[in-house]
């Protein structure tokens, strides 16, 4: 799982090339992306701290981010542990992708599949956008997340966040605007990215989205062949964790239904009455453990109207950065729409083409 006891040098060469690097930019991924590098980091700080006895102090400077900006920090760390790994690419170990959405696909997810069929079937009854190439998804929403800057979690106050998102198919070195707690600031393409970001994954746009399967299983073995792959971490959940940062936004129909159907169909995806939004909203969960690294995952969704209200993880068991039942990241779903221009707000906020 991890090779660092046969090669000890590789540890500190990774400190020297991060000590090289440029300061990080304010704000470099879209804020999907930043919560799954953030969740990546933190395990392999777990995984460091857990395998070295004693580790050398760093002599770089610290660079204390702004409160809600800390995950750009904690974005170009993870993108430099994962690169430094290997583990960047969409290369699986063992069986091929589709191999494994295969084996995937005939899994009896009993509640949790039905619960996701429904929420599926309500999804697919909204209607398809009409979404221009020179506009921008506007999304509002309630963060709070924790800081691991002292090598702690620090979970912080619950903070306003609004992002307008391009719709360019790209490649796009800025692709929209993020305004946290009144500061407005440019998203920028992946830090080191100078040919820019492209729709996809990484920016997903609303026509890219329209253009993946419908097929459930078409489109599972699709994200298991191209989510990227993390050293020692359990595909599933990266998978799992992938689809969660599709959800919420502005998505096509039947690319929606197709994500929940999918969902269903990787192993340990399971259904949970208990759970809450940022802001305290209860709802329907669906939720999976990453056991290996003791971190859950949850979904909220509307009990009556399946509606997808935000997400939650959190440790459920202790770590080096702290006690099970910390906080990673918690979000609200407030409003999402369509405009023409970034910065400007949507003249009637809704929720039209949530996933």
């Amino acid at each position: 799982m991890n090779d660092r006891h046969a090669c000890p040098q590789r540890h500190d060469d990774r400190e020297e090339i991060a000590r090289l690097l440029p300061a990080p930019a304010d704000w470099d991924l879209p804020r999907a992306q930043h919560l799954r590098h953030k969740d990546l980091l933190m395990r392999h700080i777990d995984r460091d701290q857990a395998e070295t006895a004693t580790p050398e102090p760093s002599t770089a400077p610290v660079r204390r981010a702004r409160p809600l900006l800390r995950p750009a920090l904690v974005a170009s760390a993870a993108a430099l542990a994962l690169a430094a790994a290997g583990t960047t690419g969409a290369v699986l170990s063992g069986n091929g992708g589709h191999d494994a959405a295969a084996q995937h696909a005939a899994t009896d997810m009993r509640p949790a599949a039905a619960l996701l069929h429904r929420i599926s079937d309500a999804v697919a009854d909204h209607g398809t956008l009409t979404v221009r190439d020179d506009q921008f998804a506007y999304t509002r929403e309630k963060v709070r997340g924790a800081d691991l800057t002292s090598g702690k979690a620090v979970v912080g106050p619950l903070e306003d966040y609004e992002s307008w998102v391009s719709q360019k198919p790209g490649p796009l070195h800025t692709l929209g605007l993020v305004r946290a707690d009144g500061e407005t600031m440019p998203i920028n393409a992946e830090l080191g990215d100078t040919k820019g970001t492209p729709a996809g994954l990484g920016r997903p746009t609303y026509h890219w989205l329209a253009s993946l399967p419908t097929d459930p299983d078409k489109l599972l073995a699709y994200l298991y062949a191209k989510t990227p792959a993390a050293e020692g971490r359990e595909r599933d959940q990266a998978v799992f964790e992938q689809i969660g940062s599709l959800l919420g936004g502005l998505t096509p129909p039947r690319t929606a239904a197709a994500l929940y159907q999918a969902a269903a169909k990787i192993p340990g995806v399971d259904r949970s009455s208990r759970v809450r939004d940022a802001i305290g909203r209860p709802g329907l969960g669906i939720v999976r453990d990453d056991t290996r690294y003791g971190v859950r995952t949850e979904w909220v969704f509307d009990a009556k109207d399946y509606s997808f209200l935000g997400s939650r993880s959190y440790l459920t068991k202790d770590a080096s950065y702290g006690k099970a039942g910390t906080l990673l990241s918690s979000t609200a779903e407030l409003a999402h729409a369509v405009v023409d221009k970034a910065g400007v707000r949507p003249a009637a906020e809704d929720r039209t083409g949530t996933a």
